[in-house]
């Protein structure tokens, strides 16, 4: 079986895929001083949960943007395969084309949601990744990585906000049933969890506008269900997009 690994800075997410079935997901907070001995011990828990041990995993791959998790995974690779991690990069075939003006710039979960999209949904494609960070990416028609858009995710700017406003108290980050708040929580969840999807359909149309064309849009990341309902922007949702894009890079360079 192929794990595979997103590692993000909020979220980690692994999946332990029986060919190309997903046999089993996990969504796990990402801790930048974890040990590699640690985090064996957390994924050896992990697998034990969903009825399967280390020796079920051949080979790993793992797409990240936090080094030092990076290296703490390819030893956990190393630790449970004996062999190394397979590491989204430089070097790597992933079948898409990058055209950003310094490609060595583009994170490795950008690059394999753009192959998963393709793959799933054709291309022209955006893909809106509900993370840390909620990012726009952009396939053109022929199936090539343009660039996108990158803003604070819902729960970072939520998180700002509660720090820097002395009188206001945190909320639950779920829509208000209106937009115009008659108190306090309601004025916050409106500015936002109906901004931010305000935001993702704001920056998906100018995107068409520059593409000049309409196009798919795929909404992944932890709050893409919730998001995806409030966007009417969003045509499809897959929560395992990247997971998908991670396999379909393992595949392309084993």
């Amino acid at each position: 079986m192929i794990l595979a690994v997103d590692v993000g800075n909020t979220q980690t997410v692994a999946g332990l895929f029986d060919g190309d079935v997903l046999a089993a997901h996990w969504r796990v907070s990402s801790d930048a001083a974890i040990t590699a001995d640690e985090l064996a011990v957390k994924l050896g828990g992990l697998l034990d949960l969903a009825g399967f041990d280390d020796s079920d995993v051949d080979h790993v791959i793992v797409g990240s943007v936090v080094p030092r998790l990076t290296d703490a995974w390819a030893e956990v690779a190393a630790m449970i395969t004996g062999e190394p991690a397979m590491i989204v990069g430089p070097g790597l075939k992933t079948g898409l084309p990058i055209r950003y003006d310094n490609p060595h710039e583009v994170g490795a979960d950008r690059i394999v949601n753009g192959v998963a999209a393709i793959a799933e949904f054709g291309a022209p494609v955006l893909v809106v990744d509900f993370g840390t960070a909620t990012t726009i990416d952009v396939i053109d028609a022929d199936g090539g990585y343009l660039g996108g858009t990158i803003a604070p995710g819902l729960e970072t700017s939520a998180e700002a906000l509660f720090r820097k406003a002395a009188r206001l108290f945190t909320v639950d980050l779920v829509a208000p049933e209106a937009v115009i708040g008659h108190n306090t929580r309601a004025s916050v969840q409106s500015g936002l969890v109906l901004g931010q999807a305000a935001m993702v359909d704001g920056l998906v149309r100018r995107t068409w506008a520059e593409l000049g064309t309409e196009t798919r849009v795929v909404a992944t990341g932890g709050l893409a269900e919730r998001m995806s309902t409030l966007c009417d922007t969003i045509t499809d949702v897959d929560v395992d997009l990247t997971l998908k894009g991670l396999l379909l890079v393992y595949k392309r360079n084993s």
